[in-house]
């Protein structure tokens, strides 16, 4: 098989589960709380982790790790998964999962705004026009189109939900090249993450043993939210001719994501947001069109 064709396929396997993390996310939350599904659901994930580095013969790279390069992994883990996570299950947990997941795929053009201050760039014409579009499509989301009002859509969730994609644009700004191959930074860093997650966990509350209905979904977000799908993503842009030929095909992800949110959840989508969605993904679209045009 083609390494192409083998990129295709990987990408089609990252999608599909991609798309059913926010079902997923809506499910485990019936039976536990946001920190409970944090805590197994890092725990699998490191896990598997742990297995795909046995089976790469990759566990030898950890002791090359020294000084600046683990104390960088040690932030990089409190951002993603810690505090990434916190916020964002916490914000699945108070809001229907559409807006939750819709809000949160907008941090790339958050991304954006970041590396003016952080990397002291500046903003092109088309990456303003890019973001004012962004958020003029979170804010439909939002209010459900009504612009005035959120109605009986939890603010505070929504807040959540905003900061989870300045956490993850903030991670990725920070996650620059350090020698470490992307598995063992993967792994490092789910290690850290789970070291701050079981040390934060008195301040949650107690944490009991997961009823039986919860383990499934516990296990599915570990797996295939975080570690393994981490993974094949990777190996997809590894095996790519371009990154473009499989990063555009990732945009089909949150509109796939609301058609398993009505089907397995029973949410009934709001025609704002397919809408609000449309303007965001347009956007991310657009900016990196232009982006690449100015590269050229």
């Amino acid at each position: 098989m083609k390494n192409q064709t083998r990129a295709y396929l990987l990408t089609t396997l990252v999608i599909t589960f991609w798309a059913t993390a926010a079902s997923a996310f809506k499910i485990a939350l019936r039976y536990v709380t946001p920190y409970t599904l944090l805590l197994y659901s890092i725990l699998f994930s490191t896990m598997a982790l742990l297995g795909i580095m046995v089976w790469q013969g990759r566990l030898g790279h950890l002791r090359t790790i020294r000084g600046k390069t683990l104390a960088k992994a040690a932030l990089l883990g409190f951002l993603n998964p810690f505090l990434y996570y916190v916020v964002l299950f916490k914000a699945y947990a108070i809001l229907p999962g559409q807006i939750a997941m819709s809000l949160n795929y907008g941090w790339p053009l958050v991304l954006t705004i970041l590396s003016v201050p952080i990397l002291r760039q500046h903003l092109s014409r088309s990456q303003l026009l890019a973001i004012i579009v962004s958020f003029l499509g979170a804010v439909i989301i939002a209010t459900r189109g009504e612009f005035t009002s959120f109605g009986d859509v939890s603010r505070a969730g929504v807040l959540l939900a905003a900061g989870s994609t300045v956490i993850w644009a903030t991670f990725w700004l920070f996650n620059a090249r350090d020698g470490l191959d992307p598995v063992s930074k993967l792994f490092t860093g789910f290690c850290f993450g789970l070291f701050y997650t079981a040390l934060f966990s008195p301040l949650a509350g107690t944490i009991e043993l997961p009823p039986t209905r919860a383990w499934l979904p516990l296990i599915y977000v570990g797996l295939f939210e975080m570690g393994i799908t981490y993974v094949l993503w990777l190996t997809a842009l590894q095996l790519t001719t371009t990154a473009a030929k499989i990063g555009n095909l990732i945009y089909i992800t949150p509109f796939f994501s609301l058609v398993i949110l009505n089907l397995v959840v029973g949410e009934k989508i709001h025609p704002a947001t397919f809408i609000g969605l449309f303007l965001i993904v347009s956007s991310i679209i657009f900016q990196s069109m232009q982006t690449k045009k100015q590269q050229a």
